[in-house]
């Protein structure tokens, strides 16, 4: 057998010479292999083409990684995935719990292959406890946490984030620090191990403040009512003229200050946290806010040491120069020959930097070039075609 290559010399990222195999889908999986992917790991994302008409392949976060089909119910296809194995670093899962098993690639299956795997699991409640077997998506996953409960305002219902914060920061991150802890382990040690990552766990890690809060002043946080949500005219938004808004976040008393002295109103420096005087402070910032269009404001708080920030759209996000200068919005030249804007790498590394090498590769469009570096020849690739190995 061909030994799979794990290098790409056009990179030279942190995790050059990482090989990882993704069998997860959908969101938090496929973000955390993009992670690792931007920095330089070699990522074989493998996938049974029964979903391939499930519309959620997201094309966005499977840049620079090959794409295999392969059916891990035959015979041959657990061949080659035991193939693939005896040569990864990491191997990342998202299916629910027992799942693999049933497939025969659980941690025990796999370590018995290659004693030095990293085998990850990102799971809605985790592998153990009593909600271990419950379905959920990114808003079940906040509710249980109670993320959910603190979001919105006050005397309505919970508003539902428009990111999917429990699967892209719950799943797909905090998997990725899993495995770069766990690699550096396996440096000191010699050993792989199973990681264990609960998109609620992390949700429910997400409440040091609220936690401090309560047990500062023994009272619960309650929804828009907490210091940094809506309770106080300095951490709050508000509507524009023309119908947008702008966020202030004028923590410190001296940004507050600045903020009011500017506006007219320097008596309410003094009352940030005033409780009988709160609603009075909030009604004065919405008038005063409403007066004047969001760009007005822009221009008159641009050097205002403040705390402010227009709230902005998706479009406004892609055509900021800031982003561009950022390296945050980059164009991509498609196989069309056309320039699309995709996202950057926020993880800014001054010697060995991540990039975008390639485009998102298509739904198993990797199969038979991965196959023929395993050693397979060109019949036995035509004979597993035809058996629905891929």
């Amino acid at each position: 057998m061909k030994s799979i290559g794990k290098k790409n010399p056009s990179n030279n990222g942190a995790l050059s010479g990482i090989l990882v195999l993704d069998l997860s889908r959908l969101l938090p999986g496929p973000f955390c292999s993009m992670i690792l992917a931007d920095h330089g790991a070699r990522v074989i994302s493998v996938e049974d083409k029964r979903f391939l008409s499930d519309d959620l392949f997201i094309s966005e976060v499977n840049r620079n990684k090959e794409h295999m089909s392969l059916n891990l119910k035959t015979q041959e296809g657990k061949e080659i995935f035991s193939r693939l194995v005896s040569k990864a670093d990491v191997l990342l899962e998202g299916f629910r719990p027992g799942v693999v098993h049933r497939l025969g690639i659980d941690y025990d299956t796999v370590r018995n292959i290659n004693p030095k795997i990293i085998f990850c699991s990102i799971t809605g409640y985790g592998q153990s406890g009593s909600y271990r077997n419950r379905a959920g998506h990114d808003v079940n996953f906040l509710g249980c946490s109670g993320v959910l409960d603190l979001m919105g305002e006050p005397d309505r219902p919970p508003s539902i984030p428009g990111v999917q914060i429990g699967d892209i920061a719950g799943g797909g991150m905090n998997a990725a620090i899993g495995i770069l802890l766990a690699l550096w382990a396996r440096e000191r040690t010699g050993k792989g191990q199973h990681i264990d990552i609960s998109m609620t766990d992390t949700m429910v890690s997400f409440l040091s403040l609220a936690l401090f809060l309560h047990q500062r002043t023994g009272e619960f946080p309650k929804r828009g009512e907490s210091m940094l949500s809506h309770r106080y005219a300095f951490y709050n938004t508000y509507e524009t003229a023309d119908g947008r808004y702008i966020s202030i976040g004028a923590v410190e008393n001296r940004f507050w200050r600045n903020l009011c002295d500017h506006l007219g109103a320097p008596e309410y420096g003094a009352l940030q946290y005033d409780e009988k005087r709160r609603k009075e402070i909030i009604g004065f910032m919405r008038r005063t806010f409403k007066k004047k269009t969001l760009g007005q404001w822009e221009t008159e708080l641009a050097d205002l040491d403040v705390c402010w920030g227009r709230i902005q759209t998706l479009k406004e996000v892609l055509e900021d120069p800031f982003f561009r200068e950022r390296k945050m919005v980059v164009g991509m030249s498609q196989k069309n020959g056309k320039e699309t804007a995709t996202l950057g790498t926020p993880i800014k590394l001054s010697e060995t930097p991540g990039s975008i090498r390639t485009l998102p590769v298509g739904f198993g469009e990797s199969t038979v070039s991965i196959l023929q570096e395993l050693g397979y020849t060109k019949n036995q690739i035509k004979s597993f075609a035809e058996k629905d190995v891929f």
